[in-house]
C-alpha cells in the first residue's frame, strides 16, 4: 500500500485549490516545529525538559520548562518562513510581529503551543493547537485587533497530540485528516482518512470535581448520564477525564462522545475556562468539520464574535446529539425561568 505523506496530501490539496501554496507552507512549518516537538516531550527527563520553569505566563499559571521550548520552537520555526503577517500564542501578553529583515505573508497563525502541560511529569499525553486566519486586507501592521475574528473565518486549524505515537490532526475545510509521525522516515503518514465522530456514544469528560460549581442545566444533563440504564437516557455512560484538551477531544474525535468544561461560579469572572481563540475555536472547527457540534451551551462556538486575544469561554463538543442535549437542557432552564 502506497504510504502519503503530509506533504503530498497538501500539494494535492493544492492542485485542487482546498489549500494556496502559503498555506501548504505554513501547514509544513508547523508541522516540522510539531516533531520537534515531539521529540523533546519523548525525551523527558533525558533531556531535563521536566518540572517547573520558574516563571508564569500572561495568564498568571506557573509555566512548565516544555511549556517554554514548545513556545520558542513554534515562534522560531514560524517568523522566518514568508507565510506570516503576525503570530499569537497563549504563552504571550501581546501578539508576535515578524521581524523586520523577514519577509511577511497573508496570514495569521495562532497556537497553544503545549496543552495539558500539568499533566508533562506523569508522561501523560500533551499536545499542540493551532488556528491559521487570513490577515485582513489593507493591513499594513498587524495588531491585536487584526486577530479578532470569529471561528468560521479560520482556514485550518489543527493539534498535534504526542502519545504512544505523535497525531498531527488537521482540517483545511474540507473535512479532518490524521497524520502519523514516522520517527523513522522522519514525516508524517497519512493514516486516517476523513475522521468523523461518531454519533452514538456513551462516553463524556468533565472535571467532575467542579459539580458544585457548575450551573443547573450542566448538573441536570451529568445527572441523567449518571442514572445509567435506569434514567431518561435509557443507557449506562462512562466518563473519561485526562485533563488535557487535545487527548479528551482525540478519543472524542475518534469514539464520540462529549467534552464539557462549562461556565461555572468558579470561572464565571473570567468569562470561562478555556480560551477562545487558542483552545475553543480550532476544536471546534475540527468538531465540526468532522459532523459533531460545538457550542457554549448557549450558542455555536464559531459564531462567537471575540472581544479580546486572551478571551475564555465555555466549550461543549463533541457528538451532535449529546451537544444538542446540553442545550436542551440550557434552553429549557431559560424558559423555566432557571
Amino acid at each position: 500500500m502506497k504510504r502519503i505523506t503530509l506533504t503530498q496530501f497538501l500539494i494535492e490539496n493544492q492542485r485542487k485549490a482546498h489549500v494556496t501554496a502559503d498555506l501548504r507552507l505554513l501547514i509544513e512549518v508547523v508541522a516540522r516545529a510539531v516533531k520537534a516537538i515531539s521529540c523533546n516531550v519523548a525525551k523527558g527527563a533525558l533531556a531535563g525538559v521536566l518540572g517547573e520553569a520558574g516563571s508564569d505566563n500572561v495568564q498568571g499559571e506557573a509555566q512548565k520548562k516544555l511549556d517554554v521550548i514548545a513556545n520558542e520552537i513554534l515562534l522560531q520555526a514560524n517568523e522566518w518562513g514568508g507565510h506570516l503577517a503576525a503570530m499569537a500564542s497563549e504563552e504571550e501578553e501581546g501578539i508576535w510581529k515578524i521581524p523586520s529583515d523577514y519577509p511577511k505573508g497573508g496570514y495569521l497563525l495562532l497556537f497553544d503551543p503545549l496543552d495539558g502541560s500539568s499533566n508533562i511529569d506523569v508522561n501523560i499525553s500533551v499536545g499542540t493547537i493551532f488556528s491559521v486566519l487570513r490577515c485582513p486586507r489593507n493591513t499594513v501592521e498587524p495588531n491585536e485587533a487584526s486577530f479578532l475574528q470569529p471561528g468560521t473565518a479560520q482556514v485550518a486549524a489543527g493539534y498535534a497530540l504526542y502519545g504512544p505515537s505523535t497525531l498531527l490532526i488537521l482540517s483545511v475545510g474540507n473535512g479532518v485528516h490524521g497524520f502519523t509521525l514516522d520517527r523513522e522516515m522522519g514525516s508524517f503518514v497519512y493514516t486516517h482518512p476523513d475522521l468523523e465522530v461518531p454519533e452514538q456514544t456513551s462516553e463524556y469528560a468533565i472535571n467532575s470535581s467542579n459539580a458544585r460549581y457548575w450551573e443547573p442545566p450542566v448538573q441536570r444533563y451529568v445527572g441523567e448520564l449518571q442514572r445509567g440504564a435506569a434514567g431518561p437516557r435509557g443507557k449506562d455512560y462512562n466518563m473519561r477525564w485526562v485533563a488535557s484538551m487535545v487527548a479528551d477531544v482525540h478519543r472524542i474525535l475518534t469514539r464520540g462522545g462529549v467534552f464539557m468544561y462549562p461556565m461555572d461560579e468558579k470561572n464565571r469572572e473570567k468569562g470561562g475556562k478555556l480560551r477562545l481563540m487558542y483552545e475553543a475555536n480550532p476544536m471546534a472547527m475540527l468538531v465540526e468539520q468532522a459532523g459533531g457540534a460545538a457550542s457554549t451551551g448557549r450558542s455555536r462556538i464559531l459564531d462567537v464574535q471575540p472581544e479580546r486575544l486572551h478571551q475564555r469561554i465555555p466549550v461543549i463538543l463533541g457528538s451532535r446529539s449529546e451537544v444538542e442535549a446540553v442545550e436542551r437542557c440550557y434552553r429549557e432552564a431559560r424558559e423555566g425561568g432557571g
